[in-house]
């Protein structure tokens, strides 16, 4: 029996409708409508989802997702011990045109964190390193000005540039990360690599470290940006932006691990 139908139905809904804050949103409008004819559980809906979205915009709401999430890794010791034949580092999102760098497109600061750590590996490893992420121009070659590079492209001049490392493969044909892991496979198994250092954010690992396990790869861990482990005030408990950032970020993840996992069970 297979469930592809049914997984083409899930993947055709924006990932955006499903995360708070947009789900939210949803859910408040909903009830907002509902109480047209149905007063009383049509503002409980509405005040259920206000209250959630309050919530969530906090650093102490979002530690609800969060830490469970980074549970599922830790920080990596004496990473020159781990074995590793090389390390890869998976792209986040980018800053395109910066003015500042001459119109070309940079990491953004999520993705510097990735590179910053990757860097502090590569000094005290020696290993060789690879950049991965996509998301390129594709299809007709636009315009020079026009051009979107690959985030792999952005990421290796900021190692070299930046931060004086040396990268020897980019892959910048991925979209997503199990791309990330298939792409990746296919440019480090002819070098006879298997165990990598894999760098991404501690949020993100679980899924990252899972699709390239599947890619065959022998997986050593090294995760940054811990937000679990920081001290909490009474700010922790003031709506912000990056209490909803974080949120969003969690949320996004926990349901990634299981759409991956539902997906490889529905192709089996």
């Amino acid at each position: 029996m297979t469930f592809k139908p049914v997984l083409d139905l899930i993947n055709a809904i924006p990932r955006g409708l499903i995360v708070p804050p947009a789900s939210l949103f949803v859910l408040i409008a909903a009830g907002l409508a509902m109480s047209r004819r149905w007063p009383r559980a049509g503002r409980s809906v509405a005040a259920t989802g206000l209250a959630a979205l309050a919530f969530l915009s906090t650093n102490a709401g979002a530690g609800l997702f969060v830490a469970p999430l980074e549970g599922m890794t830790s920080a990596l010791r004496a990473p020159e011990r781990a074995g590793a034949q090389a390390i890869v580092v998976l792209a986040a999102g980018r800053i395109e045109r910066a003015p500042e760098y001459e119109g070309r497109d940079v990491p953004d600061y999520i993705a510097l964190a990735r590179l910053r750590y990757a860097a502090h590996l590569q000094r005290r490893t020696g290993l060789p390193m690879l950049v991965s992420g996509g998301n390129g121009s594709s299809g007709v070659e636009p315009d020079a000005a026009d051009r979107v590079y690959p985030k792999a492209d952005a990421m290796a001049a900021a190692l070299r540039e930046d931060f004086g490392v040396p990268v020897k493969w980019i892959e910048g044909r991925s979209r997503d990360t199990a791309e990330n892991a298939s792409c990746s496979a296919a440019l480090l198994r002819p070098e006879g690599i298997r165990r990598i250092l894999l760098v991404t954010d501690a949020m993100h690992m679980p899924r990252a470290r899972d699709a390239f396990e599947r890619a065959g790869f022998e997986v050593v861990s090294a995760p940054t940006v811990f937000f679990s482990n920081q001290r909490q005030s009474l700010a922790a408990w003031v709506p912000s932006a990056e209490g909803m950032r974080r949120s969003w970020y969690a949320v996004y993840e926990l349901l990634g691990i299981a759409w991956y996992r539902v997906r490889a069970g529905g192709a089996a």
